[in-house]
């Protein structure tokens, strides 16, 4: 009986120990991911030739959440139009930038950008719902890894 006991208390604190590594291991891939950067996978041709579908990337939040945006970064954003899904384009316009579209010029707001897919015969971007508001920003994207062949840094605008 008496070591039944022991053979239950010590299985009981080892659960409790890996439960805790656990539970430490997610709190850090969670901070990790919110705060600092994550691995994004491409999809859709609006960013072609720069980057295809299932091209792998990745990307830093620190940018965003200290507003250091500059033209020419590669964001991922909440869709303006569909908030469940995001978005990869580029940023062709800060707050105060004019920007040209068709016969007409708009001026991006303040607290918005204007994104553009590089592929512009085939991109849903702000020449479609208009500029985006930074709050909609997750992440920049500073470099592709996969495919391998194509791994690049992306330059810091």
């Amino acid at each position: 009986m008496f070591s039944s006991w022991k053979f239950v208390k010590k299985l009981f604190t080892k659960s409790l120990v890996a439960t805790g590594y656990i539970g430490y291991t997610a709190c850090v891939v969670h901070c990790t991911s919110e705060y600092i950067g994550d691995v994004v996978i491409c999809q859709g041709p609006s960013m072609e030739p720069t980057l295809y579908s299932h091209d792998i990337m990745l990307t830093e939040h620190i940018s965003i959440i200290r507003n250091n945006i500059n033209r020419g970064d590669i964001i991922i954003s909440r869709s303006p139009s569909n908030p469940k899904e995001y978005i990869c384009k580029r940023v062709k316009g800060i707050p105060g930038d004019k920007i040209r579209t068709g016969f007409s010029t708009k001026v991006v707001p303040r607290g918005h950008v204007w994104l553009e897919g590089d592929n512009k015969s085939n991109s849903t971007d702000s020449r479609n719902y208009g500029p985006v508001p930074i709050g909609l920003l997750r992440s920049r994207a500073f470099c592709r890894v996969y495919p391998f062949e194509k791994a690049k840094m992306f330059p810091k605008s």
